[in-house]
């Protein structure tokens, strides 16, 4: 059971970040960080109270968080699973690393696992590209995976 975001007391906070910052040039970006950081993901409801807050329309706050990959609109799992799909990475087999993730966990690219604990998705080059292809498991690194890699990787966590 993922456990619940939207609480009195994140909205305090979230409150308590929106007047620290509410009368600084930028403020944007910050705001949107530290929201990110209490709710996990940014999505409407917390949008519309930081375009409230900061006097910011709607629509700049949504280009923003759609636009920056740091920002997500749904919560994400425990558990981010990072497949590269850079150039050496897709050409070394990372599709079938990622529709093998999908059957043990039984989660689609973008999207969380129905318990909360995994969220797996597609990233562009990571930069190892002498390791491909890699994953990884929030700051953890995989390299010079094969299919049957995979289930090893998932049981530690």
């Amino acid at each position: 059971m993922a456990k619940k975001i939207f609480t009195e007391e994140n909205f305090a906070k979230l409150d308590e970040v929106i007047q620290k910052y509410k009368d600084t040039k930028g403020a944007l970006m910050p705001v949107l960080n530290d929201a990110q950081k209490i709710f996990g993901c940014v999505p409407l409801e917390v949008q519309k109270k930081i375009s409230e807050g900061l006097n910011i329309p709607m629509a700049e706050i949504y280009g923003v968080v759609t636009f920056y990959a740091q920002f997500s609109l749904e919560p994400k799992g425990e558990y981010v699973i990072g497949v590269c799909l850079g150039t050496a990475c897709y050409v070394k087999g990372a599709q079938k690393i990622i529709d093998r993730i999908k059957e043990e966990i039984n989660v689609e690219v973008g999207k969380t696992s129905p318990d909360g604990k995994f969220t797996l998705e597609a990233t562009r080059c990571i930069g190892a590209c002498g390791l491909a292809p890699v994953l990884t498991v929030n700051e953890d690194v995989y390299g010079r995976l094969v299919e049957s890699d995979v289930p090893g990787i998932l049981e530690k966590y």
